[in-house]
């Protein structure tokens, strides 16, 4: 059985840091209250000291409509390697803003902008307000052989640990 370990304010935010940045690429879900979700993958440019995340846009992206009518947002974050999961719900700000768009430029985005003044360009910021995470205690190798062993013998040696996350 896994151990349930709810996070505190610092806490949750080390964890979004030390998760998003291990796995870059999150499922981007917006207009949810419509279903079928609206959901794309999008790469996360930073993780900030308070836990928001920063995310280029296109101007008139279907992310960014969404936003704008309702600006409820869900990430989901998967690092299967190291067998962390993370799913965040949070609202999005849209905004252009060049000084923050350089600071968060690399070589990847120049595929989808022209550079950091390209007026296609904004930025989503994240402000999570509680999510839940899924994580191993021992590492993935401890992990998986003491699924194995689970399996083998028919009792439980889950090395696993959950929690809520508040921001």
């Amino acid at each position: 059985m896994s151990d349930i370990l709810h996070l505190d304010h610092n806490q949750s935010v080390q964890k979004v840091k030390d998760m998003a940045e291990r796995a870059d690429i999150c499922f981007f879900t917006t207009a949810l209250t419509e279903l079928p979700l609206s959901t794309r993958p999008m790469s996360t440019q930073k993780v900030e000291n308070d836990g928001s995340l920063w995310f280029f846009s296109e101007k008139d992206s279907d992310k960014n409509q969404h936003i704008e009518r309702d600006n409820r947002v869900q990430l989901f974050y998967s690092n299967k390697g190291s067998s962390e999961y993370l799913s965040l719900y949070g609202k999005a700000a849209i905004m252009q803003d060049a000084a923050k768009a350089k600071e968060l430029w690399s070589p990847w985005v120049k595929t989808w902008f022209d550079g950091p003044d390209d007026p296609e360009l904004t930025l989503i910021k994240i402000v999570p307000e509680q999510g839940y995470y899924w994580d191993t205690k021992d590492g993935k190798i401890v992990s998986m052989l003491k699924m194995a062993a689970g399996a083998i013998t028919g009792k439980e040696l889950d090395g696993s640990i959950e929690g809520k996350i508040r921001i």
